[in-house]
């Protein structure tokens, strides 16, 4: 089942740093951003591909189902750090008119990779 961790987070006078460097746990290959979303993103599962997805502006909803488990995620902090593994079906929607999803990625896109169906449960 995805999780929600927190990124490290450093604040002084010149502002504030968050570090994703040893808080992601894979090569990244592939990084994108989505942005001026409509109703819903997603709506797939993956093979191999993990992904790392923080709201860096802005707010979001992901709902994920691993085939057991199914839990909401909101992400609205840029600290929050959401892990999807490749079984995690996952759906984003609710987002806020001003959200910047980065989504950092363990595999390059292969067309392949992705389970378009979701689980019966």
């Amino acid at each position: 089942m995805a999780k929600k961790i927190k990124l490290k987070k450093f604040t002084d006078k010149r502002g504030s740093l968050t570090v994703l460097d040893k808080e992601i746990k894979f090569k990244v290959e592939r990084t994108y951003l989505i942005y001026n979303a409509g109703k819903e993103r997603g709506g797939h599962r993956h093979k191999k591909n993990i992904q790392a997805m923080i709201a860096v502006q802005g707010s979001c909803k992901i709902f994920v189902n691993d085939g057991k488990n199914k839990k909401y995620f909101i992400l609205s902090n840029k600290n929050d750090c959401l892990i999807l593994k490749p079984n995690d079906w996952h759906v984003m929607n609710s987002f806020s008119k001003n959200c910047i999803l980065l989504v950092l990625c363990s595999e390059k896109y292969h067309k392949n990779d992705y389970i378009n169906e979701p689980y019966d449960n």
